[in-house]
């Protein structure tokens, strides 16, 4: 049987230690994601950039296109959704993405792995 397993919420850190429009690193159950807080909403998507391999994806430029919240990776400058993690640069290309909320002043993420 395969589907989808839910983690628990963990902490990350306090939302105000989130400067906006601006990636932040963490470790979260042994997984590097990068946080971003842009327009009082929060994104979380996998801090290792598809296509370099290399783990930079909080360092990256933030934007918007169409409308969409977007990252640039800093390495190649590819663009990403944040609200879905699609390449909007390369068809094919996905950015995972994670669950992230704020909960009594602090920032949670909630992995979602794969049976």
């Amino acid at each position: 049987m395969s589907g989808t397993v839910t983690v628990d919420w963990t902490r990350v850190c306090p939302l105000d230690r989130l400067e906006p429009e601006r990636g932040v690193a963490a470790l979260v159950d042994g997984v590097q994601v990068a946080i971003f807080r842009i327009d009082d909403e929060l994104f979380a998507v996998d801090n290792l950039d598809p296509l370099s391999r290399a783990y930079v994806m909080s360092r990256g430029i933030v934007g918007s296109r169409d409308g969409a919240p977007t990252v640039a990776s800093p390495l190649h400058k590819q663009v990403y959704d944040l609200r879905t993690g699609l390449c909007l640069d390369l068809p094919g290309v996905t950015l995972p993405r994670y669950d992230v909320r704020c909960r009594d002043g602090l920032v949670e993420v909630r992995l979602r792995q794969e049976e």
